[in-house]
């Protein structure tokens, strides 16, 4: 649910079936994007407000995400989601530029999917000549 790599990776150490690991890795972003999708003004709203004070809006990290969406849009930021933003921080800029949560929900599930696929399928494939031996 934090990095999306480490899900194949788990998967793989763990000796799991390759379809199992895609599924599990795209439950655990799906988990994030749903939860942060629905909760995420909530929880900005009553825990994070009480326990982060205010802070700069302009800070260099901001001005990077506002300039990745509007470079790329939601379809560009669901694809970078899980190898750049992490499945926590795709998921704050989608919601964070007023997308329709419907839209958020399908552009990251795709990107998940996707993604899950290409990675569990190198390190499936690749993994005992490239992984060091306590992944193996």
């Amino acid at each position: 649910m934090l990095k999306f790599i480490f899900g194949p990776l788990a998967g793989y150490a763990s000796q799991l079936n390759m379809v199992t690991t895609i599924l599990a890795t795209v439950a655990g972003m799906m988990t994030v994007v749903v939860s942060l999708t629905y909760f995420g003004n909530w929880m900005k709203e009553k825990v994070f407000s009480r326990i982060f004070k205010k802070r700069n809006r302009f800070t260099s990290n901001n001005r990077k995400f506002v300039g990745i969406w509007k470079k790329y849009g939601l379809v560009g930021v669901a694809a970078l989601t899980p190898i750049l933003l992490t499945p926590i921080g795709g998921t704050l800029l989608a919601v964070s530029s007023g997308s329709p949560k419907e839209k958020i929900i399908v552009y990251m599930f795709v990107s998940a999917a996707l993604w899950s696929v290409i990675f569990s399928g190198a390190i499936y494939f690749f993994g005992n000549k490239v992984l060091p031996d306590f992944v193996q």
